[in-house]
């Protein structure tokens, strides 16, 4: 977990504070005292120690290399190697949203590591970027003043990446066998999009907008409470739109029109515009200045997935279907072929994008 939460006697608060560093082995680590802090130099370390523990292939890859050439695995062409990029190994992160507590953002993000991430199936890891959302229907106004604030620190951390990936890049044109052994890939809810847009524009700038290598592979925009106009040309925040599709092999954004919290969103800010989270791209494919459009950023609306009742909760209500994307076995799967790679016709062909349990006759 990267937080940048203030923690007063030991306990995190709502308030912005200087950027600390934490991991567990809990598998429940709701409370602050599951965790333990660490260095910024720790923490790294850490984290490279985990990513060259994955394998540069997927072992039914190199097995099968193996059993068809006859040769060992470390002799597979550089080519072959790329093909089984889908099995690839993840350092995600995690963005939470809006309304999220400590208690709540840390809740969610163990259950996206087990559903996701973790076992010999998994994804890799994933990395919790912890901001102090008030945790409060009524703060939805300062949360979004917090998650602008807050997006400079993740900007920080965007930009340290990119500077590895382009010592990587360098370290692989000298041995293939040192290339990096994850994708990077990143999850937002919510509130979380606009911290991340911001972040990503940021970052984009700061790096004097590169052209020659995709920051993050895969980026989940989950029930996005921004603008969905926010990759089209002429916006408000068309420079950050440009960003993320920029830095980003593949956007997609999960959204349905059932989530009225996004709908009364809407009327808070820029004169109603629609939310991505609701209502989907304002334009398909969006269109680009140059370009003419943005192959690289497509939706999906997952209102068939959601059943009307979940658990006796009616998911048509608002709150409880703003975060319906992480608890239906549907949606939970087609977000892990997301981040996989999967390819959108091989996603409509499987019929993931399409869920059975709404509209009932």
């Amino acid at each position: 977990m990267i937080s940048n939460r203030l923690f007063r006697q030991g306990q995190p608060t709502h308030e912005i504070g200087k950027v600390s560093y934490w991991t567990t082995d809990d598998d429940a680590a709701d409370t602050i005292d599951k965790w333990t802090q660490v260095t910024p130099a720790a923490f790294e370390a850490q984290l490279k120690q985990a990513a060259l523990a994955f394998p540069l292939v997927s072992q039914a890859t190199a097995d099968a290399f193996t059993a068809q050439s006859g040769q060992p695995a470390e002799t597979m062409p550089l080519l072959s190697q790329m093909a089984a990029h889908q099995e690839q190994k993840h350092v995600g992160f995690f963005i939470h949203g809006y309304n999220n507590g400590f208690t709540d953002a840390a809740q969610r993000y163990q259950q996206l590591t087990r559903d996701l991430y973790a076992g010999p199936d998994g994804l890799g890891l994933c990395i919790s970027f912890d901001w102090p959302s008030f945790g409060s229907i009524l703060g939805y106004l300062p949360d979004r003043d917090h998650a602008q604030a807050c997006a400079a620190d993740f900007t920080d951390i965007l930009s340290r990446l990119h500077d590895w990936l382009l010592v990587k890049q360098k370290d692989a044109q000298s041995d293939p066998t040192d290339a990096c052994r994850a994708k990077i890939s990143i999850i937002a809810h919510s509130m979380g999009n606009f911290l991340l847009h911001r972040a990503m524009g940021a970052c984009w700038k700061r790096q004097n907008q590169p052209l020659a290598v995709s920051l993050v592979n895969q980026i989940l925009m989950v029930a996005a409470d921004v603008d969905n106009d926010l990759f089209e040309p002429g916006c408000q925040d068309s420079a950050d739109g440009a960003a993320l599709a920029n830095l980003t092999y593949r956007i997609t954004a999960l959204y349905t029109g059932r989530d009225t919290v996004l709908g009364a969103s809407s009327g808070l800010k820029h004169f109603g515009t629609r939310r991505l989270g609701r209502s989907g791209l304002a334009v398909r494919p969006p269109t680009d200045s140059v370009s003419g459009r943005v192959d690289n950023v497509w939706d999906v609306d997952c209102s068939t997935f959601f059943p009307a009742q979940y658990d006796s909760i009616p998911l048509i209500d608002g709150i409880p279907i703003h975060g319906a994307y992480f608890v239906h076995p549907g949606t939970v799967t087609l977000m892990k072929e997301l981040l996989k790679g999967t390819d959108r016709s091989a996603l409509d062909a499987r019929g993931l994008l399409k869920g059975s349990a709404w509209p009932k006759p």
